[in-house]
């Protein structure tokens, strides 16, 4: 059995740098010196993981060497703010990255769409919260929905209404029929549209 050297803090503060500055070659280097099992070990100041930084700069390289080597639950790491990878790479409009971080084989899968983070926002709410409509029906396409279009793993308590404000909802079913749904205020319509 190899026996690695301990990381020290520069040690950690490089390896979130090369992954966040898509430096392959550093990344490689840390690996061989320390180890794979390193990689899912390290957190910068606000917990923030190597995927927190590679996923969330759009650094498929990066991604596509370290997946494989991190634990699994490094996939559903959250940091100081509830994020994980997923949300960082929702927000920063990388569809790619979000791709892989689902479809990972081994991972959470679909689950990491349901994470939520300290805003209460999951990795879709990110998406739409900055109107980065092509992930949001990317996200939603791979959501566990039931035959109504609800969330599975989403339960009563879970879901809050503010009444005050009017939100339109878009859902595309497998036909490519889009139905078009406001909720809020006093009136709830609506309607589909192809």
């Amino acid at each position: 059995m190899t026996t690695w050297p301990p990381l020290t803090e520069d040690d950690k503060e490089n390896i979130i740098l090369s992954c966040r500055y898509d430096d392959l070659d550093d990344v490689q280097s840390f690996v061989t010196k320390f180890g794979s099992d390193a990689l899912s070990s390290v957190r910068d100041d606000n917990g923030n993981t190597v995927l927190h930084m590679a996923c969330g700069n759009g650094h498929t390289d990066i991604l596509d060497y370290i997946l494989p080597l991190v634990s699994p639950s490094v996939l559903s790491a959250q940091n100081s703010a509830g994020s994980t990878a997923l949300h960082w790479a929702a927000l920063n409009q990388h569809l790619e990255v979000a791709r892989k971080l689902v479809h990972f084989p081994g991972g959470p899968g679909v689950d990491l769409i349901d994470i939520k983070n300290t805003a209460g926002r999951s990795p879709l709410g990110e998406a739409e919260m900055i109107e980065w409509d092509e992930g949001a029906r990317w996200l939603v396409q791979e959501m566990k929905l039931d035959e109504a279009g609800n969330d599975v793993n989403d339960t009563e308590e879970d879901v809050t209404l503010d009444t005050a404000h009017e939100v339109e909802v878009e859902i595309q079913d497998a036909d490519g029929q889009v139905a078009k749904m406001t909720i809020g205020g006093s009136s709830h319509t609506a309607d589909s549209t192809s």
